[in-house]
């Protein structure tokens, strides 16, 4: 072989490293890019999850205000009802006693 087809057999051996090594550069760039957006993601995801986790314990904690408030009004509504049985006994009975003295209870 002579010199000038050995020269260019290592120049494009060369360049063909040097390519290799751009692309295994480039890839190895895209890698990386990738891996920090997947971490970027993965960050917001877990923030985004304790803002939900938090927001979750507050609305938790709000309903079981309401439910105290609905068992009070409940027990309020309770006896309002037991009240107004007694009182419509208490009528009832008085009904009677006009009716028996000889009244018109209407």
């Amino acid at each position: 072989m002579d010199p000038t087809t050995l020269t260019l057999a290592g120049a494009l051996v060369a360049f063909a490293g040097v390519l290799a090594t751009a692309v295994v550069a480039y890839v190895g760039k895209r890698g990386e890019l990738s891996l920090s957006r997947l971490s970027t993601l993965t960050d917001e995801l877990q923030e985004e999850r304790s803002d939900l986790k938090e927001e979750r314990r507050l609305l938790k904690d709000e309903n079981v205000e309401l439910r105290g408030s609905l068992v009070a009004k409940d027990a309020a509504l309770a006896e309002a009802a037991a009240g107004r049985a007694a009182d419509q006994a208490e009528i009832t009975r008085l009904r009677l006693i006009i009716t028996r003295l000889g009244g018109d209870p209407g």
